[in-house]
């Protein structure tokens, strides 16, 4: 393969630049930093000179590199809600890791004193589009039914929508749930969802960092057109037993994480479980106490330090939703069930000083299915997959103003997209081949950031990615009128498509003032999965699909340009941002498609391509004081964030699927959306907070007329999308009053409220037709359906 001129410069560029610089003598000092009491290594700390200025921070596995000339310093670590630390010390040859263990801060500070969680990585970093979540926020959050989610937090950032009242779907920038790169562990999740997508799968209470990356996504990620949710377990306590949770009124939880051999080999097990199934038969009448639901969930996780340069860990997790109902007036039963189960081995090892890897790999396994019967008949539809996969990432840190990243990826996927069987009696059944698509994913990557003189850093990236469908399959070949004519079949790794893609990436930081920047990024991004939606929310019904000879990757190019800045001393940061992405193989399924068709077709048969484009500008403003009223330590923090932005599908076959115009607006596009979320941590004991969310109502289809053909009313639709619901907006409040806080023991209780003033939002619309045999005319009517009013939750939460 002939690479172009611009690739060829990028690796230039990678191997050029890390060779100057060394003309001094050099010395690095390397290690982890770590939670005093508990271990857990601490993601994003801050570490510097306090002579020259020279600094790094930590990565996502608490280790850091600092390279100086050989000489004494003052060494200073800094990580928000910590005591700072200040040593001498003196840098050398050779020097041997150095852990540092950090001190959980109980001082009160005076007066408007900087939060440093909000540093200066706002403006200082190549970033863009990347926000970071400690879960201790998102716990401050009012919950819908007392359940903490990190999924319906992320939805309240700017450029984030939700996918429905409640839901805990989202969409990123114009890009579909498909597009949506999500991680927990470096493991990825393909439905993040439990009851029906009003929850996600995250417990809170296992959960230790959450990152978002909207734009100016970094090449070691890839895979996906839109966003990567980076979720990372907690390690386990390294120094004593600790163990939390809650019990609200819909579900319980409950965490235990300890040392197996202090300081050596720690645990963490973590469950979740509701538990309406169990009361619900007290308050359903007799002929419904036959139905119910429930979700429970496992984390679980060791990690074993082998040695000081070597990690180990075992990490998994393991959930299913059952939901099952029984008719009251006939022996009709239905069960549903559906999960994930994940797995990873990961393996952390240091290469002298400078550089480290990290290693991973794991399993994912996403699973539904639907059982349907009576005494004489039986159905049962399915649809799933699951992945093998290995990922290796190495950084290289030459010295503070420069790192570098390369490493590889490879999985294995196993698509099972729709399969049925169906038993009629004892004499007639129906159970064709189940069908099984196969693929390989490999890709290689490498990016290099560097500083060009004391305004500018560059971060730049290039991925290249080899994708194959191979055997056994069957295609089976169409007519004009959709019957299948001719079958052919391939053979056990028969290569039956392949793609190779180069994806370049590239982000600048340009210092304006000590205190601001501008920042500009391009990506482009490939993706060989599609996620085929038939509903207008995230069900477990959604089927993933490989890209095949007919259905081709998607493809999106962003570019991205932003203004940063901090005020007050780092207690506000500012950021607004502005993009345009474009992209191209985007699926739909064809206009009158239904679940049942998939069964005993190719599913991309009846898959439809085109185009799409999205395009806005972002505004966040995120901050935190801390004061004193009457002697007691006050702390106030939150963010605003803002988004007015299009979305736009165009270039399908008009024959495949009806629309008006040159483009059509998905059911996702929102012109405004705004979140204001804000807490109050009130001395000692009380912490209340508070979540406004307004939107533009989501586009959908509405039949401009009926016509009557026979008996039968046959919708005509005009357009695709083409009415607006009310907007949608409400008021949540929450306030959590802490019972005790000891040494040994905390408990609390929290309210929450959820639509505080009981806006009926919108969930859907549906139309009520009358008609008229005298004047032989139909009316129909639009009505709106609701699902939450006012909500009140109360939980009990502790930890030991």
């Amino acid at each position: 393969m002939k690479f172009p001129a611009y690739i060829s410069a990028f690796v230039f560029i990678f191997f050029l630049i890390p060779v100057v610089n060394y003309a001094q003598s050099k010395a690095t000092i390397s290690g982890y930093i770590k939670d005093k009491e508990t271990g857990e290594t601490l993601i994003g700390a801050g570490i510097f000179l306090k002579e020259t200025k020279a600094g790094t921070a930590t990565n996502n596995y608490g280790f850091y590199s600092l390279t100086a000339d050989t000489g004494r310093y003052t060494l200073v670590v800094m990580y928000s809600g910590y005591k700072t630390i200040e040593t001498p010390i003196h840098f050398t040859k050779n020097m041997p890791p150095i852990d540092f263990p950090m001190e959980v801060s109980t001082i009160e500070m005076d007066a408007y004193t900087v939060d440093d969680k909000y540093t200066n990585q706002n403006y200082e970093s190549t970033k863009m589009g990347q926000i970071e979540l400690k879960v201790e926020d998102i716990k401050k959050i009012p919950a819908l039914l007392g359940e903490v989610d990190v999924l319906k937090t992320i939805q309240l950032l700017p450029g984030v929508k939700s996918s429905g009242e409640g839901n805990s779907g989202f969409y990123v920038r114009g890009g579909g749930p498909d597009q949506n790169l999500i991680l927990l562990d470096n493991t990825i999740v393909y439905n993040a969802s439990h009851l029906f997508g009003f929850f996600s799968i995250f417990n809170s209470d296992a959960i230790k960092n959450v990152v978002l990356i909207k734009g100016g996504m970094p090449a070691n990620y890839g895979g996906r057109l839109s966003s990567v949710l980076d979720i990372s377990m907690k390690e386990g306590n390294m120094k004593r037993f600790h163990g939390e949770g809650g019990i609200g009124i819909i579900a319980a939880r409950f965490t235990l994480e300890g040392p197996i051999v202090k300081d050596k080999v720690s645990f963490l097990v973590s469950g979740r479980r509701t538990y309406a199934d169990v009361f619900a038969p007290l308050f359903l009448p007799p002929e419904s106490r036959g139905n119910g639901y429930f979700f429970y969930d496992v984390n679980a996780k060791i990690n074993w330090q082998v040695g000081k340069k070597d990690r180990l860990f075992l990490s998994g997790y393991f959930g299913r939703d059952v939901f099952h109902f029984k008719s009251a007036t006939s022996d009709l039963q239905i069960d549903i069930p559906w999960g994930n189960a994940m797995a990873a081995l990961r393996w952390n090892h240091q290469f002298g000083s400078k550089v480290f890897m990290n290693s991973t790999f794991s399993f994912t396994n996403y699973d539904f299915s639907t059982n349907a019967g009576t005494s004489s008949f039986g159905i049962s539809l399915s649809s799933g997959i699951r992945d093998f996969a290995l990922k290796s990432i190495v950084d290289w840190i030459p010295s503070p103003n420069h790192s570098f990243k390369f490493g590889a990826d490879y999985t294995f996927h196993t698509f099972m997209p729709s399969s049925a069987s169906a038993q009629f009696g004892d004499s007639l059944s129906f159970n064709p081949k189940k069908q099984e698509l196969y693929s390989h994913d490999f890709s290689l990557f490498a990016l290099d950031e560097f500083n060009l003189g004391k305004r500018v850093r560059i971060n730049l990236g290039v991925r290249f990615n080899y994708y194959q469908h191979f055997g056994p399959f069957d295609r089976y070949v169409k007519d004009d009128l959709g019957v299948i004519k001719d079958t052919i079949s391939y053979g056990l790794f028969d290569n039956i498509a392949d793609y190779a893609r180069v994806e370049p990436r590239f982000n600048m930081r340009i210092k304006l003032t000590p205190s601001s920047s501008i920042k500009l990024a391009y990506t482009l991004n490939f993706q060989n999965m599609h996620l085929a939606n038939l509903a207008t929310v995230s069900l477990p019904t959604d089927v993933w699909l490989p890209s095949t000879s007919l259905i081709k990757p998607q493809e999106a190019h962003q570019v991205n340009l932003g203004y940063f800045q901090n005020l007050f001393k780092n207690r506000l940061e500012i950021s607004v941002e502005g993009y345009y992405k474009h992209m191209f193989n985007v699926v739909e399924y064809k206009d009158n498609t239904s679940f049942t068709q998939l069964v005993n077709d190719n599913p991309d048969n009846v898959l439809t391509l085109g185009q799409g484009r999205s395009f806005g500008v972002e505004v966040f403003i995120r901050g935190g004081i801390e004061f004193k009223i009457k002697g007691h330590l006050q702390r106030i923090s939150g963010w605003v964030g803002y988004t007015l932005a299009w979305t736009q599908r165009f270039g399908f076959n008009r024959n495949e699927i009806h629309y008006d115009g040159d483009f059509f607006y998905p059911r996702y596009d929102r012109r405004h959306d705004l979140s204001v979320v804000f807490s109050w941590e009130i001395g000692k004991r009380w912490l209340v907070s508070a979540v406004y969310v307004y939107s533009t109502g989501n586009a959908l289809a509405v039949p401009s007329s009926f016509y009557l053909v026979g008996n039968n009313l046959v919708p005509y639709f005009q357009d695709r999308d083409n009415y607006r619901m009310e907007p949608y907006h409400r008021l949540d409040l929450g306030a959590t009053f802490i019972l005790h806080k000891g040494k040994k023991w905390e408990h609390s209780l929290n309210l929450s409220v959820y639509n505080v003033y009981s806006r009926q939002n919108p969930f859907f619309v549906y139309f009520d037709l009358k008609s008229d045999p005298a004047t032989n005319s139909v009316q129909f009517t639009g009505k709106q359906i609701s699902l939450f009013p006012i909500i009140p939750s109360l939980t009990w939460n502790f930890k030991f």
